[in-house]
């Protein structure tokens, strides 16, 4: 059995992230490997924070009272994401294998990259500069090159700031086998290094419908009437409010918002519930890549809007999905009236799903050196 070490985000603060690592580790459990996840800290150095009076020296009244009510704002808003947290690492206690140590490039444990057969980093944005700040870990820098897999990592950007292109471009020159998440990172790093990537499917879209309704969970506030569920991770812009409500009293949808402070007991939703959710919903609106790939998974009608308040954009991910699955008429302002959306047409989804999810097969057991028996 071929141990392999995963690198991913690990921050108990985003459901695809949890559901991505989880999907990942049963992916490569399925060709036969021992997995195990390395949680990680990829930020080298720790910011002094100055104390309040140092910040409020010299402010006007007016400045000194806004800062304090941003204090009392955020203090509350860190007592919610302690409550999302805690239902998040409750669902990576039992689904994930965690490592008894935390990878950093200053902490590399002694011989780790004799402990593993090989590493693989991915999903998510583990290449994303603005998330990750360039490390080397997502990069699998500690490793022998030969042991080095990317497995669908995402970018998340279109472009790299070129302060970080030196080092991309030599940690991504590195790797035994390159594969990424969404066609703008497959540029990046021909443009980069002149090697070719191939782009597969998120994890998350290897496992079946049924595999995921095996780990899902109902929430105790789930209304018994059909709803509209939303998971905005960006803001909502009044055409979008005004879109929720008529669809909502069109056709007599409640409305359930997931990731909305003002709805404290339901933002902490946990991972197993937010699938439940997704599956037990009339229709889904989201600006969130993985609100999506639920949304196919679950054969969910939805509509996916460009996330605001995000820059530079990160809608590169969500536009190879949609167009990968012949889903572009899913984004917002491509039908005539609300209520259009509710009808959604699946039949040519599963031969794609098919052929990608091979490929994917295909590229892992070649980067895993896996044999087929005959």
């Amino acid at each position: 059995m071929k141990k392999v070490g995963l690198v991913t985000i690990i921050d108990y603060k985003n459901y695809g992230n949890r559901l991505q690592n989880f999907a990942a580790q049963q992916v490569l459990e399925s060709l036969g490997c021992d997995v195990v996840t390395l949680l990680n800290n990829p930020y080298k150095n720790i910011v002094h924070k100055r104390s309040i009076m140092e910040r409020l020296k010299g402010k006007s009244f007016f400045d000194i009272v806004q800062a304090i009510n941003n204090r009392i704002k955020k203090i509350k808003t860190n007592s919610i994401n302690i409550e999302k947290e805690k239902a998040l690492k409750e669902f990576s206690y039992i689904n994930i294998n965690e490592s008894d140590f935390i990878l950093s490039a200053d902490s590399i444990p002694e011989n780790l990259g004799e402990r593993f057969g090989y590493f693989v980093v991915g999903s998510d944005q583990v290449w994303n500069p603005t998330f990750r700040n360039g490390s080397c870990i997502d990069f699998l820098t500690f490793a022998p090159q030969n042991k080095r897999i990317a497995y669908a990592p995402s970018f998340g950007i279109s472009e790299i700031p070129i302060e970080y292109h030196k080092d991309y471009k030599k940690w991504l020159s590195e790797f035994s086998n390159l594969s990424v998440r969404e066609d703008a990172g497959a540029k990046i790093i021909k443009d980069l290094t002149g090697r070719n990537a191939i782009v597969l499917i998120d994890p998350t879209l290897m496992l079946s419908k049924e595999e995921w309704l095996n780990v899902s969970k109902p929430s105790l506030l789930k209304p018994d009437k059909p709803f509209i569920l939303t998971y905005f991770l960006g803001e909502l812009s009044k055409e979008t409010k005004g879109f929720i409500k008529s669809l909502s009293k069109d056709d007599n949808l409640e409305i359930v918002n997931l990731g909305n402070y003002k709805d404290i007991k339901r933002y902490a939703t946990s991972p197993s519930e937010f699938i439940d959710y997704i599956n037990s919903s009339s229709i889904f609106l989201t600006d969130s890549f993985h609100g999506v790939v639920f949304s196919i998974l679950m054969e969910k009608p939805f509509v996916v809007f460009d996330r605001i308040g995000n820059i530079p954009s990160m809608n590169s991910r969500i536009d190879t999905i949609l167009g990968k699955f012949n889903l572009t008429k899913r984004k917002f302002n491509h039908a005539k009236t609300p209520s259009d959306y509710l009808e959604i047409d699946y039949s040519h989804v599963p031969s794609i799903l098919e052929r990608e999810r091979q490929r994917t097969i295909d590229y892992l057991k070649e980067a895993l050196n896996i044999k087929d028996e005959n």
